[in-house]
């Protein structure tokens, strides 16, 4: 991988003891792993892997039982590091009776950011999330998917480099989180670093370079997106305007070479595809829309 190393754990262990002090739970288990400047790398794993522990050791906001890691070169108990870092935790928590405005004037507070800044980076923010006919409501008046919009706002209220995302699509319709995926893909075209915890396949699929697998604390699986999902012993063929006669005789040479033909067929899309493509077009044409015939024949687009 081209581009500097941002993060680099060696042998990172995390035993979560009892107030006794025994040992309850192992969340980590000796993790090695490199990630580079510019680069997408989405931890994926069930409930209970240890993704959300590896970001909070990496933060700092755990120490960890064996091991090292090292954030931009420093051990991530540094807090200097931090000022680099974007943060979006699986649930965010805001003060609720701010507006969004004044939420991300406070965080860039924090930062020790100038007040002109400040106000250009927050008007930035809220177009850039979707939010600027909300930017005056209180938070608690804010559905599940807007808290995540203004929580990754507040994450890049600094302009990081780093960016830790946990479950940055939790609550968000299919539109919200196409969006959000835009955003990241946008955030490596910058140049930031981009790590992103989730249990939800084709989010990592969509916009990851590089995936590192955890099950039970332990990195099973690590590599490019690509080389990964690529099923080295199958052969896909797509053609059109193919006649029955030419697919069987396809079907012949197949069986000639010893192969064996499991399947040709149209290709499908996706769900996500066809649901953002049905609102798209139902934007550019409001009146359409689709009825059932009551014979039960296919349904149809009309225009009304």
């Amino acid at each position: 991988m081209a581009g500097e190393t941002v993060i680099e754990t060696r042998a990172l262990s995390k035993v979560y003891r009892d107030f006794w002090g025994r040992q309850k739970v192992r969340a980590l288990k000796s993790l090695d792993l490199e990630i580079y400047q510019g680069e997408v790398i989405g931890l994926l794993g069930p409930n209970g892997s240890g993704k959300t522990t590896t970001l909070k050791l990496l933060l700092g906001l755990l120490f960890p039982t064996e091991g090292q890691a090292l954030i931009f070169g420093k051990d991530s108990t540094d807090v200097s590091k931090n000022e680099r870092i974007g943060y979006l935790p699986e649930e965010s928590y805001l003060y609720r009776f701010l507006n969004a405005e004044e939420t991300l004037d406070f965080y860039g507070r924090l930062f020790d950011i100038s007040p002109q800044v400040r106000r250009q980076r927050i008007d930035q923010l809220i177009a850039m999330v979707g939010l600027e006919k909300a930017r005056k409501r209180q938070l608690k008046e804010y559905s599940k998917g807007m808290t995540r919009r203004i929580g990754l706002a507040q994450a890049l209220i600094n302009e990081p480099e780093l960016i830790l995302l946990d479950e940055p699509t939790s609550g968000l319709d299919p539109i919200g989180t196409r969006e959000m995926k835009d955003l990241i893909l946008r955030f490596r075209d910058q140049g930031k670093t981009v790590v992103m915890c989730s249990h939800l396949l084709a989010d990592v699929q969509d916009v990851c370079d590089r995936i590192a697998i955890l099950h039970q604390g332990e990195l099973k699986e690590l590599g490019r997106v690509d080389d990964l999902l690529t099923v080295a012993d199958m052969t896909q063929i797509r053609a059109s305007g193919l006649t029955q006669e030419c697919r069987a005789e396809l079907g012949e040479v197949i069986d000639r070479h010893g192969g064996k033909l499991l399947e040709m067929d149209n290709p499908s899309t996706t769900l996500e595809e066809l649901f953002l493509s049905i609102v798209q077009d139902s934007e550019a044409r409001p009146g359409r829309r689709v009825v059932q015939d009551q014979d039960a024949e296919p349904a149809k687009s009309v225009e009304t």
